[in-house]
């Protein structure tokens, strides 16, 4: 084998690689609201998300991204370990497909690979939508693909006639070193469908790898186990159940090859007698072990689909939670804007939740004059302002993205939103004043004024409740009773103060009290203000 023949065959390698990348990358870009819709749809029903798992992949022709999905959705709290297990299982079905492809098409197609690249340039070129680019890029990337195989099979062309070469390839026929080759070569390439591609393409030229027979199997299981490494990747910085869900890849895929590793040990002539028998050209005999191993292992382990989430779990231990961690928000999800936008709507409620028992644990210092917490609601503040500026820089990041008008629509409530529930801890650190205020000048309150203060704030806390539940089902349904809970608190605003202004010209409380007293009620009821507008917003959005 010639140098220009070596250099041929790299080019064709990496001339299919990148078609690869082209066709995944923009049919995933596409499809990223139908995939929302399709990912929306998960499930209890460890077969539903089997059935998703192999849709998915099958759409954006790449197992890696789907597991890489799959892990990101973990993280984000938008799927648990079993079902993300069962989608993990379904991928691996999913990703045969490329092959089927490949060994199906590889003489008929690339007549038309050199077409196909031209079309979809030139759609890229002279039309302006980003969407239709986007199938431009898909057209180029199909064409690019089948290019990269067709110049791997001229490359090829002869070499079974070689005896040097054929000599080189047959050298390797140990059972382990091929398991180990099909794992490096996966890690290299990052794609077991690439690696699965390339085996057929070089089957196709006569290429014969080990003493034939199991031997090109073998491979085909080191390419399971290798692609399993850029989803342990992608899982490194993020929370325990996204680690979880990339050792559940891991797991299912060494499994299964050691499975078939040692049937294949004790059955050398299964090759023979199986897939040799029922099919005559090498290239359909590869893709279809790849997609027998693949099918036969899910239908093996999803009945043990609790045990993986067990076993995950052992493996990868809890941390110990930290409030200042982001939770939902995931880089990972930013090339998907609609999916990265929903998550933002809960870690603003996340962001709620922790002003609102902020602003509780200063209310009750101020009910019983005890100023003890001031640290710890002084720190929780920061956990809030901390929450808020990654929020408002994870929504800067989506924007950088195409966005729908309905997606900037929301993402400026996003930013509305973050303002509003920024005013309840700032609150709690007025009250924290009050409280200091209250025991310096040693200012007194009756029992009777105290428990009205309590009872305007737990009005309060009603109202944060519907206001939150409004926001995150987006129901329209509850703002008319979130517009009479706040105008009942806008009430009791004003009748405390009115009392209060009774009391002073009664000479029933000193004048000093009013500061404290008016600017806590009026806080209280500007709180109220704002969830109301935060409950508003979903109107802007419907």
């Amino acid at each position: 084998m010639d140098l220009t023949k070596i250099f041929q065959l790299l080019a064709g390698i990496g001339t299919f690689l990148l078609g690869f990348k082209i066709l995944s990358e923009n049919i995933e870009k596409i499809a990223n609201t139908g995939l929302k819709k399709i990912f929306n749809k998960i499930s209890k029903n460890r077969f539903v998300c089997l059935g998703i798992g192999v849709l998915v992949t099958a759409i954006i022709q790449s197992s890696t991204a789907t597991t890489v999905m799959v892990v990101g959705f973990v993280n984000a709290g938008l799927m648990n370990l079993a079902q993300a297990t069962a989608v993990i299982m379904g991928a691996n079905i999913g990703t045969t497909i490329t092959a089927q492809i490949v060994a199906l098409g590889v003489e008929s197609f690339t007549t038309y690979a050199i077409v196909f690249v031209f079309i979809g340039m030139l759609i890229n070129i002279i039309f302006k939508r980003d969407r239709v680019k986007t199938i431009g890029l898909i057209f180029a990337g199909l064409g690019i693909i089948f290019l990269g195989l067709q110049f791997m099979s001229n490359s090829m062309a002869g070499v079974s006639n070689n005896e040097a070469v054929m000599n080189v390839f047959k050298s390797i026929s140990n059972p382990f070193l091929l398991l180990l080759l099909g794992i490096i070569v996966t890690i290299i390439l990052q794609s077991s469908s690439g690696v699965t591609a390339i085996l057929i393409s070089l089957a196709g030229s006569g290429i014969v790898i080990g003493n034939g027979g199991n031997s090109i199997f073998y491979v085909i299981l080191g390419t399971n186990i290798g692609t399993c490494l850029t989803a342990l990747l992608a899982a490194i910085g993020t929370h325990p159940n996204a680690k979880r869900a990339s050792v559940i890849h891991l797991m299912f895929n060494v499994f299964g090859s050691v499975i078939f590793f040692i049937m294949l040990l004790f059955f050398p002539r299964f090759a023979e007698v199986t897939f040799q028998k029922w099919f005559s050209l090498p290239e359909t005999q590869i893709a279809m072990f790849h997609t027998f191993f693949n099918v036969v292992c899910t239908l093996i382990f999803i009945p043990f689909t609790n045990l993986f989430v067990k076993l995950s779990s052992v493996i990868v231990k809890d941390k110990e939670k930290n409030k200042r961690e982001i939770i939902y928000m995931d880089e990972r999800l930013l090339s998907r804007p609609a999916v990265a936008i929903e998550q933002l709507r809960k870690e603003c409620i996340r962001m709620g939740d922790e002003s609102i028992e902020t602003l509780q644990i200063a209310m009750d210092g101020f009910l019983k004059i005890d100023n003890s917490n001031e640290e710890k609601v002084r720190n929780d503040i920061d956990v809030v302002n901390e929450m808020n500026r990654q929020i408002i820089n994870y929504l800067v990041q989506v924007s950088y993205h195409s966005l729908t008008l309905n997606d900037e629509v929301t993402i400026s409530n996003l930013h509305h939103t973050l303002a509003d529930l920024m005013r309840i801890s700032e609150v709690a650190d007025n009250v924290l004043k009050y409280t200091n205020s209250t025991i310096k000048e040693n200012l007194e309150f009756s029992d009777q004024v105290m428990v009205e203060i309590k009872d305007m704030f737990e009005k309060v806390k009603m109202l944060y409740k519907l206001a939150i539940e409004a926001y995150r089902d987006k129901n329209l349904e509850l703002l008319p009773k979130i517009d009479k809970v706040e105008e009942e608190i806008d009430e009791m605003r004003n009748k405390l103060i009115d009392e209060h202004i009774k009391r002073l010209n009664e000479g029933k409380c000193k004048p000093q009290n009013s500061g404290v007293f008016i600017n806590l009620v009026s806080n209280l009821e500007r709180v109220a203000d704002h969830l109301t507008y935060i409950a508003y917003s979903i109107k802007e959005e419907n």
